[in-house]
């Protein structure tokens, strides 16, 4: 698998690695600037050049693969058997500059229920470097021409048509991923956050609606057996409540500078 493949591959499988190029050589060096060598915690891909040059860039991939967020980094290395040499000795007698560029997962975020708000959010949010996934039981709600917008953006998109039971979509999201709970019908919200408050993949749980809604299903959801503490994920109302109206595109752009901003950023 080449350094390209590899970066698709890491991406797919959501996994953390590290681009590490060769952005500069002076003198003798096993590559030339522009090599590339992908790293993640067990394997890695492509070539700088092997030997201790590559072991050492290997070790420091992956010392900033430990950390939560990773700077963008460069080294130098002098190749030659005067420098000192963690991993034996290389002496073409050159220098080479490194370019470290973590390789991050990228975040998930669910929105299930495509009506008006649902829409206006998934615009907003496919505009991000994400993973956003669409879920209604609708299927007009889900058509190719009204999500074209949406599928312009730099988010990797994932439609899910689930004409019956769209709870069960729950289980094939990623580890972590960030729920709204939307849709068109109450029936609906209370059977989704009762399948969320069953599973270990949300790493937030959103609803939308009035506080008499949620009243009611803070009832419903003990009485299906769920404690304080699990009704307690259920984050409600959503929306940054500094950017008021009823609009669904205010709503929705509300909604999105809550979670994407830098205080829910930190929350999680």
């Amino acid at each position: 698998m080449d350094w390209l493949r590899a970066l698709q591959h890491l991406r797919d499988t959501r996994t953390p690695g590290v681009l590490v190029t060769v952005t500069d050589v002076h003198g003798h060096a096993p590559r030339g600037a522009g090599a590339k060598l992908v790293v993640s915690a067990s394997d890695t891909w492509g070539s700088i050049g092997g030997g201790n040059l590559e072991e050492t860039a290997v070790r420091r991939a992956r010392a900033l693969l430990e950390d939560a967020e990773p700077p963008v980094c460069t080294e130098q290395h002098d190749l030659s058997d005067r420098a000192p040499a963690e991993h034996g000795v290389q002496c073409c007698g050159g220098r080479v500059s490194l370019l470290y560029e973590p390789l991050p997962v990228r975040r998930s975020i669910a929105v299930f229920g495509m009506g008006h708000v649902g829409l206006e959010l998934a615009l907003l949010l496919s505009r991000h470097d994400l993973e956003l996934h669409l879920v209604d039981s609708r299927a007009d709600q889900l058509a190719d021409d009204r999500l074209a917008a949406v599928l312009t953006g730099p988010a990797d998109v994932r439609v899910h048509r689930v004409p019956v039971l769209p709870e069960l979509v729950v289980a094939e999201l990623p580890a972590g991923t960030d729920v709204l709970v939307l849709t068109h019908d109450h029936a609906e919200d209370l059977a989704l956050l009762d399948a969320l408050l069953r599973s270990e993949v949300p790493g937030s749980i959103g609803l939308i609606g009035s506080s008499a809604k949620w009243a009611r299903f803070r009832a419903r959801l003990a009485e299906l057996g769920h404690d304080e503490a699990a009704i307690a994920r259920v984050h409600t109302p959503i929306g940054d409540p500094a950017i008021s109206g009823k609009e669904p595109a205010r709503i929705a752009l509300a909604v999105a500078v809550e979670l994407l901003g830098p205080v829910r950023q930190r929350a999680q």
